[in-house]
């Protein structure tokens, strides 16, 4: 047994190490390969593999950490802004889609009823697919990218009702057991979705707290494992999608201190088992109904993709989406879906349609899955030519190691001000900054700026990290921040970090990274004002100055004290409480100070 599942494994790897670089070499993409390398092996070639069924439910454990990873990115605040594209574009797309398709399922012969299940299967798109694929290019954040996901969201909410209501649109099964077998489970789904919500809400924070108190990785990463297969299998349970529960568990951590790092502990599980889910789904393709009917199989692909990027651009249009973003969407989101293989299965089960015609319609999915990436490489480099702006995009520099003492990463104006400090010193050192027209700006005045990604370790090495003292993260945003600091600690752990923080906030997350140089961007230019209008106010400059610097080390005892119940928000705002009527003891107790206030004209009045 032991043995045969190490052959397996081995077989797996062995197909994606040896199929998925040539295709990436050849420019078609990841997917693509790894869709070919599940053909080849499967049932239907080789026959390495036989059980594709078994391999593709294991694998949806793939679609599960995708999901989490993917709601970790988004903060309830953002869904909240996201849910007229959710609510608003997905339920568009769905009933165009849907019922272009399902007309077309009833021109070509099939009952109301089936047509429907199959309208709606076939409209179903492939969430790790599409997501895939614009992570590959980084276009998550872009407008079609936010736009696909909050559609692919939406079309896993809307499968959930159809999966239940697939056996009553079966013969005679809604006058035999009539609506109340389906009130019955849309309550259990309902609380168990509550469930999910609100012991996610109150439970997954003190976990972690005490997961990351043991100090062990191994630990913390198999407490992200749990909580993510748990919420899994209780929405399964619900009769839910399994990845739905998983993005409800990574939404409900995104706001967390430990963010980052069950992030960085999923990522190894969530790539491999992606790639293991596309080699299943290729697997699962029954090639040989290809070569009993290849002119119907290949006709039913093409009418399915065609329909459905037509149907999505005319979704995307009545949306008011830009020509541009029409384009992007149509073709990304032309091929059916995993979901699909569900709904039809369950069609099949329930005798609302024939096996055989659930067969070629996997095979005709499966082709269509294969078709979205070879196409969206062509839709890249052709047509989006049309609508791409006349400046081309810049690629990052490559910086030239000259043996750098101290890199800066972020030289928008807290930077520049240690930059010139520097340069005055003559101490050697490097910047990368992210924004191109920083850049171009700063070079004009004689600044040596490159432009680059100062997360990326192939610039931070090219810039010098491995032989470098000192790297300042000089960026304001947190996250860009964050993502800096973790890659050095990573692959540069030499390096010295000092760091720039937006707020307390920021502060904490940097502490908790272990970075111990920290200057919180306007407590130094607050407090020095604060001084000049003490001295405004009449107070010597010497008492003005002892009164600021005893707030300074005060403030920072109660920056360490507020770490220690980072997350917790009740004792946050006790802490803070507790914090001001210190410092107003504090004050108090100084005889120089509360003489020097009592002297005051307005006081004394």
């Amino acid at each position: 047994m032991a043995s045969g599942l190490l052959l397996n494994v081995l077989i797996f790897l062995a197909a994606a190490v040896l199929i998925v670089p040539l295709f990436k070499r050849l420019g078609l993409g990841e997917v693509l390969g790894y869709l070919a390398a599940g053909v080849v092996i499967g049932p239907s070639v080789l026959a390495l593999v036989p059980d594709a069924a078994g391999v593709l439910q294991f694998a949806q454990v793939g679609i599960v950490l995708l999901l989490f990873v993917i709601g970790l990115e988004l903060k309830p605040s953002r869904l909240k802004v996201m849910r007229k594209a959710v609510f608003g574009f997905g339920s568009l797309q769905v009933a165009v889609t849907s019922s272009v398709l399902a007309v077309a399922a009833w021109w070509l012969g099939l009952s109301p009823a089936a047509a429907l299940v199959v309208g709606f299967s076939l409209g179903l798109c492939s969430t790790p697919l599409v997501l895939h694929l614009l992570g590959e290019r980084k276009e998550l954040q872009t407008r079609h990218g936010r736009h696909a996901f909050a559609l692919l969201l939406f079309q896993d909410l809307a499968a959930i009702p159809v999966l239940a209501i697939i056996p009553l649109l079966a013969a005679d099964s809604l006058m035999a057991g009539g609506a109340t077998p389906l009130l019955r489970e849309v309550a259990f789904t309902a609380g168990a979705f509550i469930g999910l919500i609100v012991g996610g809400r109150y439970l997954l924070r003190p976990l972690f707290h005490y997961a990351a108190a043991t100090g062990s990785r191994e630990v913390f990463a198999g407490t992200a494992l749990l909580v993510v297969i748990g919420a899994a299998l209780l929405m399964e349970l619900a009769g839910l999608s399994m990845a739905l529960g998983a993005f409800i568990a990574g939404v409900l951590l995104a706001d967390s201190e430990y963010r980052h790092s069950i992030e960085a502990d999923i990522e190894p599980f969530r790539g491999l088992l992606l790639g293991l889910f596309f080699m299943a789904v290729g697997m699962m393709a029954e090639i040989g109904l290809l070569a009993e009917m290849p002119l119907t199989i290949l006709g039913l692909t093409l009418g399915l993709v065609l329909l459905k990027g037509l149907s999505v651009a005319l979704a995307a249009r009545l949306y008011r989406s830009s020509w541009k973003e029409t384009a992007n969407l149509g073709v990304l989101l032309s091929q059916g879906g995993e979901f699909g293989f569900v709904l039809l299965t369950a069609a099949a089960a329930s005798a609302l349609l024939d096996q055989a015609l659930v067969s070629l319609l996997i095979l005709v999915i499966s082709l269509s899955m294969a078709t979205t990436p070879l196409l969206f490489q062509l839709h890249v480099h052709g047509v989006r030519r049309l609508f791409a702006s006349t400046r081309p995009k810049r690629a990052y520099d490559r910086p030239t190691d000259e043996a750098p003492q101290i890199i800066i990463a972020g030289f928008g104006r807290f930077g520049q001000i240690m930059g010139r400090a520097l340069q005055g010193l003559k101490i050697p050192y490097t910047i990368l900054d992210i924004n191109a027209d920083q850049v171009e700006f700063v070079r004009r005045y004689g600044n040596a700026v490159y432009y680059g990604d100062a997360s990326r370790s192939d610039l931070l090495t090219a810039a010098g990290a491995d032989k470098a003292r000192v790297l300042v993260v000089a960026v304001g945003d947190p996250e860009a921040s964050m993502r800096i600091v973790e890659q050095v600690k990573r692959r540069f752990p030499h390096l010295k970090l000092y760091a720039r923080a937006r707020n307390r906030y920021h502060a904490h997350l940097l502490m908790r990274a272990g970075v111990t140089h920290i200057v919180r961007e306007l407590l130094p230019a607050s407090l020095e004002l604060t001084r000049e209008a003490l001295s405004g106010l009449g107070i010597p400059p010497e008492q003005a100055q002892h009164t600021v610097d005893t707030f300074r080390e005060h403030d920072e005892q109660a920056l360490l004290r507020q770490l220690a119940v980072f997350g917790n928000e009740k004792k946050l705002i006790q802490t803070i409480q507790e914090a001001a009527r210190e410092l107003e003891a504090l004050y108090e107790a100084d005889e120089d100070i509360a003489t020097r206030v009592e002297e005051l004209p307005e006081r004394r009045r």
